[in-house]
C-alpha cells in the first residue's frame, strides 16, 4: 500500500519535525474528538441524575417530568424533565439526590428567555459567549457548528479525492479514447455554475446534510483528476516504470507499487486546502440561506445574524463565529503548508 512505503514513512517523519503543522494537526484532531462528545459538553439534558436511589442517564434516554416528580405548568404529562430546575430543587431540598449537568447546561436549539431584556444578551456567567437573537447559547452553537463543518468537509473531501484519484489515474494510465472522452466530459461538467445548481436544487428540495454533500460531491472530484492524470502520464513514461512493465508487472502492481507512491504528493498536499475550501463553501451557503436548514447550528447562519442591521452593535455575535472560522482555517492551512513541505518531491523520489 502507498502509505506503508518507506519513502512515505520518511515524509511522515519529516512532517512530525515541522512543529507548527504537527501541533496544529494535534490541536485539530483534539477539537474534532472533543466535538464528538458535544452532548456531554453543551446540552440541556443532564449527564447523570441520582433520584430516590436510582441512577438515570438522560443523555441516552428521554425522561418526562413525572419521572422526577416535576409538573408541567400547562398540564402536559409528556414534557421532558427540566434538569436545571431539578438541580436547583435538589440543592435546596438537601434530599441527597443530585444532578450532574454538562459544562454548558444549554443546547444549541432551545432559547433561554430567563432575562429581563430581550435577546440577544451579552456574555455573562450563564452564557459565556452570550445568546443570539433567538436566545440560544452562542458557545453551544459554535461547538455543534464546528462538528458539522469539520465532518462535512472531511467527508466531502474524502469522497471527492477518492473519486478524483481513481478517474485521474485511469485517464493517465489508460490514455487513448478513454482519456479523450472522459476529459471532454470533465471540461463540460466543470463549466456548470456550482452556486446556481445549488440554488436550483434548493428550490425543489429541502436542503439537508446528505443533499448538500451529494451536490457538492458532484463537483469536488474534478480538480483532483487534473493532478492525478498529469502525474500518472509523467510517471508512467519514466525508466523504472517501463522496466517494470518489461518484466511483466501487472497493471495492479504498476499502479499501486510504482505509480501511486510517486504520485502521492498532489493528493496529500491538496487535501488540507480542499478541506478549507469545503468549510468555506458550507459557511457561504449557510450565510446565503441555501445551506443546512434552520435551526441547525451553522457558522454561516451565525454570521448572517451578526450582519443583521439590528445586531451590528452586538459585537459578541460577530467575534464568536469569525474567531471560530479563522482559528479552524488557520489550523488546517498550517497543516497543509507543513504537509506540502514534508512531501516535497524534490527531496524524495522513488525509482525501483
Amino acid at each position: 500500500m502507498p502509505f506503508s512505503d518507506p519513502i512515505t514513512a520518511k515524509r511522515l517523519r519529516r512532517f512530525r519535525r515541522l512543529k507548527r503543522g504537527y501541533y496544529s494537526f494535534l490541536v485539530l484532531v483534539g477539537l474534532t474528538v472533543l466535538s464528538l462528545f458535544s452532548n456531554f459538553i453543551a446540552h440541556k439534558r443532564a449527564i447523570v441524575v441520582s433520584y430516590q436511589d436510582q441512577i438515570y442517564f438522560p443523555t441516552f434516554r428521554f425522561y418526562d417530568m413525572a419521572t422526577f416528580g416535576q409538573e408541567d405548568e400547562y398540564g402536559f404529562d409528556d414534557v421532558e424533565a427540566d434538569y436545571l430546575a431539578l438541580q436547583s430543587f435538589f440543592e435546596a431540598s438537601d434530599s441527597g439526590d443530585w444532578v450532574w449537568m454538562p459544562l454548558v447546561p444549554y443546547d444549541p436549539y432551545e432559547p433561554d428567555f430567563d432575562y429581563d431584556a430581550p435577546p440577544p444578551n451579552a456574555p455573562d456567567g450563564r452564557h459565556w459567549f452570550g445568546t443570539d437573537s433567538q436566545g440560544r447559547d452562542v458557545f453551544a452553537r459554535l461547538l455543534y457548528g464546528f462538528r458539522i463543518s469539520i465532518f462535512f468537509a472531511v467527508t466531502l473531501v474524502f469522497v471527492g479525492q477518492l473519486l478524483g484519484t481513481i478517474i485521474g489515474a485511469m485517464q493517465g494510465f489508460l490514455g487513448g479514447r478513454f482519456d479523450i472522452l472522459s476529459q471532454r466530459f470533465i471540461e463540460v461538467w466543470s463549466t456548470l455554475p456550482f452556486l446556481y445548481v445549488v440554488i436550483l436544487l434548493a428550490t425543489f428540495f429541502k436542503p439537508s446534510f446528505l443533499l448538500l454533500l451529494a451536490i457538492m460531491g458532484l463537483f469536488e472530484w474534478i480538480r483532483m483528476t487534473y493532478y492525478m492524470r498529469t502525474e500518472i502520464y509523467r510517471e508512467k513514461t519514466k525508466e523504472y516504470c517501463l522496466a517494470a512493465r518489461s518484466f511483466g508487472a501487472s497493471r495492479r502492481r504498476l499502479i499501486f507499487k510504482h505509480l501511486l507512491p510517486n504520485c502521492l504528493t498532489p493528493l496529500v498536499t491538496i487535501t488540507p486546502f480542499a478541506i478549507v475550501g469545503a468549510i468555506s463553501a458550507l459557511t457561504a451557503l449557510d450565510y446565503l440561506g441555501y445551506g443546512l436548514p434552520a435551526p441547525t447550528p451553522s457558522w454561516g447562519e451565525m454570521i448572517d445574524q451578526a450582519m443583521d442591521s439590528q445586531n451590528r452593535d452586538k459585537i459578541w455575535l460577530s467575534i464568536a463565529p469569525f474567531s471560530a472560522i479563522s482559528l479552524t482555517l488557520l489550523l488546517v492551512t498550517m497543516i497543509g503548508e507543513s504537509i506540502r513541505e514534508a512531501f516535497d518531491p524534490k527531496q524524495y523520489a522513488q525509482y525501483r
